[in-house]
């Protein structure tokens, strides 16, 4: 199975980074730096949630419902004549059911690395949510996703599967900023840090993004 990133740098990931940078009126190389550091971290929330039976039947209801992956289907109109609100207000919806009050931490933190402010940040997350609903819901339908075990193994390939540890901690660090200043305050710093030899995240989102 293509990981998440995998797909960002292919065809279908290459229009809706431009049609997502279009939408929002943001540069799309910041646009792909934003995604590709937002859609795995929320991808590994949803892999947090779904490890609970309750987690697990709310995602599962979900993809097998509203993000069953139609809107794929048609893309070219969902960006062609400027994404409606009903999408950024569902954007919205999953943004705050997946992280919740992670959810200004997360953004605060990727709007440092990508050079972007936090509204900005926002409002492409509420525009590719929905997508990447849509992308879990055509894959859970192609493999047959029906429990608990499938759709932790969904989430888990598509985030790479033993991805690398300093990924993971990567992905678990930046979900651990609260919102409130300090949490935030200590992820910048490392996403600023420089010093490889700490083994920091700055070094770390260097190898992941080509930053």
């Amino acid at each position: 199975m293509a990981g998440i990133l995998d797909l960002l740098n292919s065809d279908l990931g290459k229009n809706i980074i431009s049609g997502v940078a279009g939408s929002t009126g943001a540069d799309q190389d910041k646009t792909s730096s934003v995604l590709t550091m937002a859609l795995p971290v929320l991808m590994k929330a949803m892999e947090r949630n779904a490890s609970t039976p309750e987690g697990a039947e709310s995602l599962m209801g979900a993809l097998n419902g509203q993000h069953n992956g139609g809107i794929l289907d048609n893309l070219s109109g969902l960006f062609g004549g400027g994404v409606d609100d009903s999408v950024k207000n569902d954007g919205s919806k999953i943004l705050s059911h997946v992280l919740g009050s992670k959810q200004q931490g997360v953004e605060q933190v990727i709007g440092i690395k990508s050079g972007l402010d936090t509204d900005t940040v926002s409002n492409i997350l509420k525009v590719a949510a929905p997508i990447l609903m849509g992308i879990l819901g055509k894959q859970a339908n192609q493999n047959n996703v029906s429990s608990q075990s499938d759709i932790s193994g969904l989430l888990g390939g598509l985030l790479g599967g033993s991805s690398a540890s300093n990924e993971q901690s990567f992905f678990e660090k930046i979900l651990d900023a609260d919102g409130d200043g300090s949490v935030v305050d200590d992820v910048a710093g490392m996403v600023l840090g420089s010093d490889k030899s700490s083994g920091g995240i700055g070094s770390l989102l260097g190898g992941m993004f080509g930053k």
